[in-house]
């Protein structure tokens, strides 16, 4: 069984390439540059793809930078450092509409019936494409648009975190040797790859290690 593993260089995305590999899929990762702040996260997916012996690793160059709208793609919008009510400004614009549709077509060229990707409606920053109401009507979206879906071998979207806490998840991947210090989850982290504590993404993340009562392997900055 051939797989897309959407895979970011997070603690989620990890996770979901855990549990696809241990669901003995083959393995394709596919990663995105695409112009977000900090590139440092796909270094780290470069180790997590090595680590898990994934078949083949693609990192695809796009310039959402270019459209700018959200703090993780235009440097003039400042990274939140308290918590947001509604739609935080590190949303990026139909970023997932994005990434699945090139998974989609990946997965096509692979004649591979299964994407996998780490979105969570649990423990996440109030994203519109992260819900699975959103993932159910890209699921159909894949059926009607592809040449597969037409022939009737439709493309399935694995979801396995959609209901889990960020404890849960970490719980999880602990439990399937997800190496967690290989992994950056911050929108802000610096070159050397050390985050910043103090963004939502990685208040979210120490939070999940302290509930799962793991030991956090994050390498942050000082404070001043």
């Amino acid at each position: 069984m051939k797989a897309v593993i959407l895979l970011s260089g997070g603690l989620d995305s990890a996770t979901v390439l855990a549990i696809a590999s241990q669901q003995a899929y083959e393995c394709y990762a596919m990663s995105f540059d695409y112009g977000q702040r900090s590139l440092v996260e796909l270094k780290a997916a470069k180790a997590l793809a090595q680590k898990f012996d994934v078949i083949d690793h693609r990192i695809v160059k796009i310039d959402l930078a270019q459209l700018g709208g959200s703090a993780l793609t235009d440097s003039s919008i400042a990274i939140p450092e308290t918590e947001q009510e509604g739609i935080p400004v590190t949303y990026v614009p139909a970023r997932n509409t994005i990434f699945l549709s090139f998974a989609l077509a990946y997965a096509e060229v692979l004649n591979a019936d299964d994407i996998f990707i780490g979105v969570n409606a649990v423990d996440y920053s109030g994203y519109p494409d992260c819900r699975p109401e959103y993932i159910a009507s890209f699921q159909q979206t894949a059926r009607l648009a592809t040449k597969i879906g037409v022939e009737g071998r439709a493309v399935e979207i694995h979801t396995p975190l959609m209901a889990l806490t960020k404890a849960e998840i970490i719980e999880q991947g602990i439990a399937l040797d997800v190496d967690y210090a290989l992994t950056i989850s911050c929108y802000q982290a610096n070159s050397n790859g050390e985050a910043c504590e103090v963004c939502d993404s990685c208040r979210l993340r120490k939070q999940g290690f302290e509930l799962a009562g793991v030991v956090d392997p994050t390498r942050y900055q000082k404070q001043n």
